[in-house]
């Protein structure tokens, strides 16, 4: 059984690196391993505040921006993050670092890493990429939100949580293009491929690990399903 689980670097590394999520984290993973040895898992990682300081000296300095230097940036900080998702996970990952998701072998471990690929959308759609290429009708979106909302809560009183919706209604929410450094729940490119392949998403908080143990084992769980 193959998990994909897209990472958000919200949570890997917010500012710095979140050591003590990222030990948790790891803990959390060898234990479910441990109890069913069939376990598998994808681990496609963001950029978080790397990627978006980087870009927002990209754009001090350069003036006028153009998307593909700053989505390439972002994508070489999703490789560090990465990089150091596999070198924490220590044997239970022992293939390289992915960065190209039409490129990738069958799996040799219990996890494999996987980073940005090129310009045009986030790690998002790797991670709906990887899961299409290996069979799991699936991805977990873990971020710093709990749930996708309405609206911006943070701008709108009115925004209001949702806990099921289908593509085509959180797709005319996201819209469908990519722009660097874009906030949403899930990439619109990523968004378009999942609903033509048939796959479910569920976005939900990375930090409240009892909640993901929940998502993992298929319990009632707090977030929300997109599909």
């Amino acid at each position: 059984m193959v998990t994909v689980i897209s990472l958000g670097g919200s949570i890997v590394a917010p500012e710095g690196v979140d050591t003590a999520f990222l030990s948790a984290f790891v803990e959390m993973i060898r234990s479910i391993i441990a109890a069913d040895s069939n376990r598998r898992f994808i681990f496609v990682v963001g950029g978080g505040g790397p990627a978006r300081r980087w870009q927002n000296a990209y754009r001090e300095i350069a003036g006028g921006v153009k998307d593909e230097e700053a989505d390439w940036i972002g994508i070489m900080a999703t490789r560090l993050n990465a990089q150091l998702v596999k070198a924490v996970m220590g044997d239970l990952c022992a293939q390289e670092v992915v960065t190209n998701p039409m490129e990738v072998g069958p799996l040799t471990g219990h996890v494999l890493a996987a980073a940005g690929w090129k310009p045009g959308f986030s790690t998002d759609y790797d991670a709906v990429l990887l899961a299409e290429r290996f069979g799991a009708d699936m991805v977990i979106n873990l971020s710093n939100i709990e749930k996708v909302y309405t609206a911006d809560p943070k701008t709108d009183p009115d925004a209001r949580p949702i806990d099921k919706i289908s593509w085509a209604d959180f797709r005319s929410m996201v819209g469908d293009e990519w722009v660097p450094g874009k906030n949403v729940p899930f990439d619109p490119v990523a968004s378009r491929h999942a609903q033509k392949i048939g796959v479910k998403v569920i976005c939900a908080s990375g930090k409240n690990l009892e909640n993901v143990k929940k998502i993992l084992s298929g319990e009632e769980f707090i977030g929300t399903s997109i599909g």
